[in-house]
């Protein structure tokens, strides 16, 4: 008679069902396991038969084979050890099968039998909870998964205690979720002396999550504006922490189970290959772009990029989603981010410092930001110029508003869009509104919609440029509390569309 288990098989955030079925047979003595397993699964005879004999539990001298059903899936990762124990124990009649058959389990053996933490526990608790079942791991792996409420999570030490807890011997409690991850950042805008119109575009990009680009020679303060964006965004709504989290888990960077409600914030250094930025690598993992998902992926040296590694970001930045195409996977990943970019405007980086003239100009800037090309460039919703900063200018007290100030306004904001698109699937952000919803709801009056329309004759605004502009004017709308677009507002986001202007 055949037992069965049940585990999960993961394709992106996406976990999918594995039934593993055991069958004890007369024959040769052998332990087989069928249903496409990589090199990892099949050492996991080798695990299970070890972490058996250490709790005294000899196999017989039997054909044992595994199944691991749908036979045509892929099935990768070291997490399909405890449900090949289970599925075992339960055609050995050692553990009840009907308990077993209510459980989804993963979770990697040592050979003494204790369990390993493994990646994945939080999309694996998604989808026990969709099938209305336990979810059985390690314990390291447990307050991850509790996260998930509509599922029972039983978090064992190892095989011992599993085979205690289904034979009544000694129950197992519910894993606890783990402690939420605090805030510790501490950048306060006001830091930042000066580049009062910089800090308006940062405002302005994380109140609509619009993509920024930042030129300005070396010491301007780009990076400085760039890394206090965390502190004035919103935190993560619930359904979007879980969300991230679930990439995040299958990353392995979830620590101790904690979930953070802190928006992430990816900044991968220009040397970093096409796979570490958009995905892909071993088992197709995530890459920057989905690590980044509901927050900001800031690319410093923007320019210093491999041309090829640029030119992926275009659809991801379009669309809020990255299919990672392997020739033995296609794993599909969201990565609805705000792209932060910030660049010299030249190789040395003072052409436009008057103080320090470049002495290649204005070849130097031609060549080095040409490396920009022009459908990535117009897909940046918002460019401004941080110009340097006086050294007498850093003796100044600070001013401006802090940043707990400014994520009120923020969190206000995007609380507006939230309202406005509470009716419409998949938008949520003004960024996000095309189409006859973007007429709609970002139409400027009649001075603004003239206005508009000279400035896209006259500089060739291409159509993405001029949805754009319109998408970033409902933004500063929204800012300052106005229920219509008007002229003011329609004036102030081309002026950050037309710096630097190179529209495709």
């Amino acid at each position: 008679m055949v037992a069965r288990a049940y585990t999960v098989a993961f394709e992106g955030v996406t976990a999918r069902r594995v039934e593993v079925q055991c069958a004890v047979t007369p024959g040769l003595p052998a332990f087989a396991i069928v249903g496409l397993p990589d090199k990892a699964v099949s050492e996991a005879r080798d695990r299970v038969r070890t972490a058996l004999g250490s709790l005294a539990i000899a196999l017989p001298s039997k054909r044992i084979t595994i199944n691991l059903s749908p036979a045509d899936m892929p099935k990768e990762g070291s997490h399909f050890d405890l449900p090949i124990a289970l599925a075992l124990l339960a055609a050995l009649e050692i553990i009840p099968r009907d308990a077993v058959e209510g459980t989804t389990a993963l979770g990697e053996l040592s050979l003494d039998g204790s369990l390993i933490p493994v990646i994945g526990a939080l999309p694996a608790a998604m989808a026990a909870a969709a099938e209305d079942r336990i979810l059985l791991c390690p314990k390291a792996s447990g307050a991850e998964a509790a996260w998930v409420g509509a599922c029972q999570v039983i978090a064992a030490t190892g095989l011992a205690d599993v085979v205690r807890h289904y034979t009544g011997q000694s129950p197992l409690t519910p894993a606890e979720p783990g402690e939420v991850v605090p805030d510790r950042s501490g950048r306060c805008l006001r830091d930042v002396k000066g580049q009062e119109r910089a800090k308006r575009a940062l405002e302005i990009s994380a109140a609509g999550r619009h993509h920024l680009l930042m030129t300005g020679p070396p010491g301007s303060g780009k990076s400085m504006l760039a890394a206090r964006i965390p502190g004035i965004l919103p935190p993560l709504t619930a359904v979007e922490a879980l969300e991230t989290s679930m990439i995040h888990s299958l990353a392995g960077l979830l620590d101790e189970g904690g979930i953070s409600r802190v928006r992430p914030f990816r900044e991968p250094h220009h040397t970093a290959s096409m796979a570490a930025i958009v995905g892909g690598g071993r088992n197709a993992k995530p890459g920057e772009i989905s690590l980044a998902h509901n927050g900001v992926l800031f690319m410093d040296e923007f320019p210093e990029f491999p041309r090829t590694v640029l030119e992926t970001l275009r659809q991801p930045v379009e669309t809020g989603e990255v299919m990672v195409s392997r020739a033995n996977a296609h794993v599909q990943y969201p990565c609805r981010f705000m792209l932060v970019a910030a660049a010299n405007p030249c190789k040395c980086g003072h052409l436009t410092d008057p103080a320090r003239a470049c002495n290649r100009a204005p070849n130097c800037g031609e060549d080095y930001m040409g490396r920009i090309s022009g459908p990535l460039l117009d897909r940046f919703d918002l460019r401004i110029e941080v110009p340097p900063v006086a050294y007498t200018d850093l003796d100044l007290p600070a001013s401006g508003d802090t940043s707990v100030q400014v994520a009120e306004r923020v969190a206000r904001t995007r609380q507006v869009q939230a309202d406005r698109f509470a009716d419409v699937d998949g938008v949520t952000l003004n960024a996000e509104a095309e189409g006859e919803l973007l007429e709609r709801v970002a139409g400027p009056d009649a001075e603004g919609k003239a206005l508009l329309g000279k400035v896209a004759e006259r500089f060739g605004l291409s159509a993405r440029g001029y949805h754009r502009v319109l998408r970033v004017a409902r933004t500063i709308a929204d800012l300052e509390g106005s229920n219509s677009v008007q002229r003011h507002h329609v004036a102030e986001a081309i002026s950050y569309r037309l710096a630097g202007h190179r529209d495709a």
